[in-house]
């Protein structure tokens, strides 16, 4: 496992398209029992390196019912961004993750993870990846159906403050959603 963290902490295959270059930001341990499928670093874990270390990241373990010592034990969780460099600024917000990342790095990246029990999907493009064809037409309907993907995957809207509108729309997800997230969290942690 340490020889392909090195790897991917090495790699430059999108380079040419990062302004702001590259700086892979992931940590896993063949130990882990969940996975966390974000999309890409944004710009404040660029610059720190370390995953979720922004308010995105707040929310997220809020949601989890888990301290930063829990979130950030690689015993425990695997922080597996869609594209492991920040892609940069867009018009509306960060670009989306770079295609090259998940194709050449997340096969091989699972295949040492052996104790893997739960994989959150958080946004669409790591939904889309991972659920294929159960992936539903909207982020919503796929994360509102997230029963269907348990106990293997559980589909989450992304965290940012960005999605306050979205979380206030659907309240549901507050009241269905999290609990099972916390619950399935709390199991696997305990064991």
């Amino acid at each position: 496992m340490q020889k392909l963290l090195s790897e991917i902490r090495a790699c430059e295959i999108c380079k040419p398209y990062l302004k702001d270059g590259v700086r892979p930001v992931l940590r896993a341990d063949t130990a882990a029992r969940i996975a966390v499928i974000g999309q890409a670093p944004g710009s404040k874990v660029h610059k720190s390196g370390i995953p979720w270390d922004d308010p995105s990241g707040i929310r997220l373990r809020d949601w989890m019912k888990v301290s930063p010592d829990q979130f950030y034990d690689e015993k425990i969780f695997a922080i597996i961004p869609m594209g492991f460099c920040y892609p940069g600024k867009g018009k509306s917000g960060d670009l989306p993750p770079r295609p090259e990342c998940a194709p050449k790095w997340h096969r091989p990246l699972f295949d040492q993870l052996p104790n893997i029990e739960l994989i959150i999907l958080i946004g669409s493009y790591a939904q889309k990846y991972y659920l294929e064809n159960g992936v539903y037409t909207t982020l919503t309907k796929t994360v509102k159906n997230f029963k269907d993907h348990l106990p293997q995957y559980l589909p989450l809207p992304h965290p940012s403050p960005r999605n306050n509108l979205w979380l206030r729309k659907n309240p549901w997800f507050e009241k269905d959603v999290i609990p099972i997230l916390q619950e399935r969290i709390e199991e696997i942690i305990n064991r």
